[in-house]
């Protein structure tokens, strides 16, 4: 297996890491599962607050970024349904089961309009549905403070990953172009359950 040289910094971090773990014998796993089912059933009988899986790493202002920590997949959105279905839906070719136009709305218009829409889809068992918001206005901006495009588009999918709809969406993506393209969201519902 070819790869790059380890530097001695890595090593030595290695080193370190490795001098903190005990070796596992056949014994010691049997002995700890045993152990580990004890603590789930007893921290199932009394309830404590359990530490976070992830805590972020304490920083200092101007500190340097570590740029092993950046991957592309963390640049990706995440995709927490089915990947052949998301691949297929991102394509195009799932058809969405309903749709709602929010094309000239307000906000305090639209957000009413959308948490409706998509509980009542939810509670018909669509999984697939559309949310058209439109692109924006476009034209020439001749403020002095440039205004964005896009008000819906941008605050869509906020809404979406807020409470209520958050525990009924599982997915939101932007439409293929046969949908709407840049002015339209798929919004992919968790089954009923």
């Amino acid at each position: 297996m070819g790869g790059r040289r380890l530097k001695p910094e890595e090593k030595a971090l290695w080193r370190r890491v490795a001098e903190t773990t005990d070796p596992i014998r056949r014994e010691r796993v049997s002995e700890r599962s045993r152990l580990e089912d004890r603590e789930t059933s007893e921290a199932s009988a009394s309830p404590h607050h359990e530490k976070p899986a992830w805590e972020p790493r304490p920083f200092e202002i101007g500190q340097a970024a570590n740029p092993t920590e950046t991957t592309a997949a963390a640049l990706r959105p995440s995709v927490r349904m089915d990947r052949k279905a998301f691949d297929r839906m991102r394509r195009g070719k799932l058809k969405p089961q309903a749709r709602l136009d929010l094309h000239g709305m307000t906000l305090d218009r639209a957000h009413p309009a959308l948490n409706g829409f998509i509980m009542r889809a939810h509670a018909s068992g669509h999984r697939l549905v559309l949310v058209i918001t439109g692109k924006g206005r476009s034209g020439i901006d001749a403020g002095p403070v440039p205004e964005q495009r896009g008000v819906l588009r941008r605050t869509v999918p906020r809404w979406l990953a807020l409470p209520p709809l958050a525990q009924v969406v599982l997915q939101v993506t932007q439409a293929h172009a046969r949908h709407g393209g840049e002015g339209a969201f798929y919004v992919y519902l968790r089954r009923q359950g």
